[in-house]
């Protein structure tokens, strides 16, 4: 199992908000995805309307990726089936902005369900960028880092 982090940035409008993204997170990542070992990615997205699993193919200019340990692939799948269909948290990613917004108890955005299905502890509090910290320590601790 990987997860890759978004770097590249969209054209149009999608670009826009990839900018804000990563300009409100200090980073260069605007989105994640977990690659399964059966080739599905799983995320939260705006574009998809929510959570979802689907092929995506990865062109390596545009993404960064992390091995995770295999130990974590069953969980982490088990709640994106679980989880399957649920809205985009648009307001959960308002909240970097403005403190006083908070994030949906039932809606995900990217890195809050990647991060719980690798069993973080309150996903919500981090953006792309704080997570890719979060999984390069993950992937250092059992011997994979990028």
């Amino acid at each position: 199992m990987r997860i890759a982090f978004y770097k590249a940035t969209r054209p149009g409008t999608q670009g826009i908000y990839s900018r804000l993204v990563k300009s409100v997170d200090r980073g260069i990542y605007s989105h994640c995805e977990i690659i399964f070992s059966d080739g599905l990615s799983g995320s939260a997205s705006y574009i998809d309307g929510g959570v979802r699993l689907k092929r995506i193919d990865y062109d390596p200019d545009h993404w960064d990726f992390i091995e995770l340990p295999d130990m974590l692939e069953a969980a982490a799948r088990a709640l994106f089936e679980k989880e399957l269909g649920k809205g985009y948290d648009l307001l959960g990613n308002l909240r970097f902005v403005a403190w006083m917004v908070r994030e949906s108890q039932k809606d995900w955005y990217c890195n809050e369900i990647c991060g719980a299905a690798i069993g973080q502890t309150e996903p919500w509090r981090h953006g792309p960028n704080g997570f890719y910290g979060y999984c390069t320590d993950l992937a250092r601790a059992y011997g994979s880092a990028p």
